[in-house]
């Protein structure tokens, strides 16, 4: 079974409205991300009582990965994409992500 086919029939069982679910997965060159979108209804569902059932889900998912990484993002509508996230961790660590794109696209 694919992840991402597995994330979604953990997700599905998860929410009142599985015809609303989405998953997306995007392979990277380290990390492979899995995606979710789900209605506005189903988000605390899929997060669950202190993030526990988004947990299991990561765990899960880690698990079954085979030795590759996978990271899972739960993608609201409303809110920035998942890798602004990332751009922020780069920029708390010194890492200037702007400057190596533009640097890489100049060779």
């Amino acid at each position: 079974m694919k992840m991402k086919e597995l994330v979604e029939k953990i997700v599905r069982a998860l929410v009142d409205f599985p015809e609303e679910v989405d998953i997306r997965e995007i392979k990277g060159y380290r990390t492979n991300i899995v995606e979710i979108k789900v209605s506005k209804q189903d988000v605390g569902k899929v997060i669950g009582k202190k993030g526990k059932n988004i947990t299991a889900l990561r765990i899960l998912v880690a698990a079954a990965g085979k030795g590759e990484q996978y990271m899972v993002e739960l993608v609201e509508e409303n809110r920035r994409h998942p890798r602004n996230r990332h751009d922020q961790y780069a920029r708390d660590r010194g890492i200037d992500r702007a400057a190596d794109e533009e640097g890489s696209s100049h060779q």
